[in-house]
């Protein structure tokens, strides 16, 4: 039986290929670490609850995407229905860090007008001998596009791999408690559930039997 859930986003990991997008996602689901855990061909998907206030439970839906060209027409109808977005590259490999204003670029022209909500992260923070990006200059480029925040994240050594998830959900229920991101019908980026809009209901209603 389905847990009932107040709200459900939808996430999706992009990178380039090897950036250790799989790695994350299982090991934040799964909670178990593979050396050798192969990349999707194409998508691979996961479904995880996450509780950010006492009675506030979302629903994440997490889209795992490959990185190679030949998929990118698969992703996008994920990033289209995605809120959010784990941007990543791998500390290791400067390339895979200075495609990431491309992938930033290529999502937000491909989802507008919907919103997208960015975390960037750094991967495999524990190969510290083999670091080609400096921790300052992933700060710099987070500020720079405008990013919800940067986090050096390591899934062997299970460093800041939950405190990802949770700053981007955290951080996605924020701004649509300000009014920040809207919900449609024709959009399931962000979706209600229905405790949510029946509260809503409920208290509309008492607000109008107490107009006198």
């Amino acid at each position: 039986m389905e847990v009932p859930w107040n709200f459900r986003f939808g996430i999706v990991i992009l990178g380039d290929s090897f950036v250790g997008k799989s790695s994350l996602l299982h090991r934040f689901t799964e909670g178990t670490f593979e050396e050798s855990r192969q990349s999707p061909l194409g998508i691979d998907f996961k479904v995880h609850n996450m509780k950010i206030e006492p009675n506030v439970l979302i629903k994440l839906l997490l889209w795992d995407t490959a990185g190679q060209e030949r998929f990118r027409s698969i992703c996008k109808s994920y990033m289209r229905n995605s809120v959010g977005c784990i941007l990543m590259f791998d500390v290791s490999q400067r390339k895979s860090f200075e495609h990431v204003s491309l992938w930033h670029q290529e999502v937000l022209d491909y989802v507008k007008p919907n919103p997208m909500i960015f975390l960037l992260v750094a991967h495999k923070s524990d190969l510290a001998v083999c670091r080609e990006v400096r921790k300052s200059e992933g700060e710099a480029l987070a500020e720079k596009l405008n990013m919800l925040a940067y986090l050096e994240v390591s899934t062997k050594d299970y460093i800041n791999v939950s405190e990802a998830f949770e700053t981007l959900t955290t951080g996605i229920y924020q701004q649509f408690q300000k009014g920040e991101i809207s919900v449609r019908d024709d959009w399931h980026g962000l979706t209600v559930g229905t405790s949510v809009k029946n509260e809503k209901t409920v208290t509309k209603k008492s607000a109008c039997c107490n107009c006198g």
